[in-house]
C-alpha cells in the first residue's frame, strides 16, 4: 500500500501521510473505509509504530480520518466537503488526461447533485 523512500528528503510519517492522502483525494479510500492498523502498517514498513501514529495523527487533525477506540482508524465521512477548488481543477485535468469525455465527467457530476438532492 505505501511507498517509503528511506532517503528522501520527507520524513517516512510524511510519506505515509501524503499517501493516504492522495488515496483519499483520488477516491481509492471512500468515506468509512478501514485503514490498516498502525501495527500492520509499521511490521510491512520494518519501522516503529510511533511513526505511524504520528501520520495517523496528522491527518486526524486536518480531519480526513477519524479513529475509534479499539477499532481502528477510518476515512472521514466529511472529506468530500474539504475538497478545495484547486484541488478540483486538478482532478478534472487528470479526467482528462486519461480520456475521460467531458460528458461522463458531466453525467457523473449530475450523479452526485441528484444523490444530494435524496439526502435532505
Amino acid at each position: 500500500m505505501f511507498l517509503i523512500r528511506l532517503q528522501g528528503k520527507e520524513s517516512i510519517f510524511e510519506q505515509i501521510r501524503n499517501q493516504i492522502s492522495d488515496y483519499i483525494a483520488k477516491g481509492l479510500l471512500q468515506p468509512n473505509d478501514k485503514l490498516p492498523s498502525v501495527r500492520q502498517i509499521a511490521n510491512e514498513l520494518g519501522i516503529n509504530p510511533n511513526t505511524v501514529m504520528k501520520a495517523y495523527h496528522l491527518l486526524e487533525e486536518e480531519g480526513l480520518i477519524y479513529t475509534l477506540d479499539k477499532k481502528g482508524a477510518f476515512v472521514s465521512n466529511k472529506v468530500c466537503a474539504q475538497v478545495p477548488v484547486s484541488d478540483l481543477h486538478c482532478q478534472l485535468m487528470r479526467f482528462k488526461e486519461q480520456g475521460m469525455s467531458k460528458t461522463e465527467v458531466l453525467k457523473a457530476v449530475e450523479e452526485v447533485y441528484k444523490e444530494e438532492k435524496c439526502l435532505k
